[in-house]
């Protein structure tokens, strides 16, 4: 079973910027395509970037683009999530995802979450 701990969050102010991590264990992520999520209080779990297993191919949420980079090193078996120019928009939960599509719809693996806090 592959287990995901996110780490990195916590309170920024508009236009800072954090880096999120996302640390593997049980097996390797070298067998899957990662990604970030986040669900802001209220709203639903929304998309936000994901990397295929190769680390060649990224897709980005439009409002994200320009501003946050995924990333993975699949020997230490670590996603990150460098996310700079942070805005108010930005504060949700951020999850680090598992999957076999970079779509990352229903990904069989989650974390428990880290929270991202942008103060205006």
């Amino acid at each position: 079973q592959l287990q995901l701990v996110e780490s990195g969050g916590g309170l920024v102010q508009a236009g800072g910027s954090l880096r999120l991590s996302c640390a593997a264990s049980g097996r390797s992520i070298s067998n899957y395509d990662m990604g970030w999520l986040r669900q802001a209080p209220g709203k639903e779990r929304d998309f936000v970037a994901s990397i295929s297993v190769s680390g060649r191919i990224t897709h980005y949420a439009d409002s994200v683009k320009g501003r946050f980079t995924i990333s993975r090193d699949n020997a230490k078996n670590m996603v990150y999530l460098q996310m700079n120019n942070l805005n108010p928009e930005d504060t949700a939960v951020y999850y680090c995802a598992a999957g076999s599509s970079l779509v990352m719809v229903a990904p069989p693996y989650w974390g428990q979450g880290t929270q991202v806090t942008v103060s205006s």
